[in-house]
């Protein structure tokens, strides 16, 4: 299975794969192997990165916190988040090899309230300024208990395409999928100060199947 917003980077891949190794095979030889070899690398490179494997979403407390992405967490810090939040915050940093899955899920249970696209630089993502000077999408939902939950998709120096499907007024759930950033990325989730995190700095994580944390009790 395939993201759907590979389609048209797929079928390019393809046309360039076709015509790199009709050369090939026309050159014949070692220049002709490598032309081939070359068609089938950047088809095959295209074909994973685009792929969208069916993830089983768990039974978990209402509360959870549900990795975004699947990548390997890179920060944990205490910051005030000035956007959504307003205030102090929590923020859970998720870095994206360009060998990872790439499509993104929902992070919690809530609403939509807040969605922003912001273009921007292409620092490298583990750059400490990237999620404040990257091009990215922010989307603030609200939760069934009452906590705020800000998500980010942040583009690298190597992605140049952030592309995601929900607006404000969306109702969403735990494990949707909602989007995708093209060739190497950063997810950044914004959490009340006071959740539960049950992830180290370090750990690899899995998109809709790794839970992050838990947040805090109703506010409502």
């Amino acid at each position: 299975m395939f993201a759907k917003e590979g389609y048209a980077l797929i079928a390019g891949a393809a046309v360039i794969a076709a015509v790199v190794g009709t050369l090939g095979w026309m050159y014949g030889g070692i220049v002709g192997g490598i032309l081939v070899l070359l068609g089938v690398v950047v088809l095959g490179f295209t074909l994973y990165f685009f792929r969208d494997p069916v993830r089983l979403i768990p039974q978990v407390a209402d509360n959870t916190l549900m990795s975004p992405a699947d990548g390997k967490v890179l920060l944990i810090d205490e910051i005030e988040e000035p956007l959504y939040f307003k205030g102090p915050a929590l923020k859970i940093s998720i870095f994206l090899s360009p060998l990872n899955v790439h499509v993104n899920r929902i992070p919690a249970d809530g609403v939509i309230e807040f969605d922003e696209y912001v273009s921007g630089d292409y620092l490298v993502a583990w750059h400490e300024k990237a999620s404040e000077l990257n091009e990215r999408s922010q989307l603030g939902l609200k939760h069934p208990s009452g906590h705020k939950v800000l998500f980010k998709q942040i583009a690298g120096a190597v992605a140049r395409r952030i592309v995601y499907h929900v607006s404000v007024g969306d109702q969403v759930k735990l494990g949707d999928r909602f989007g995708i950033v093209k060739f190497g990325s950063r997810m950044d989730v914004i959490v009340p100060r006071e959740s539960i995190v049950t992830v180290n700095i370090g750990d690899k994580v899995q998109g809709g199947t790794t839970v992050l944390g838990h947040l805090p009790g109703s506010v409502n």
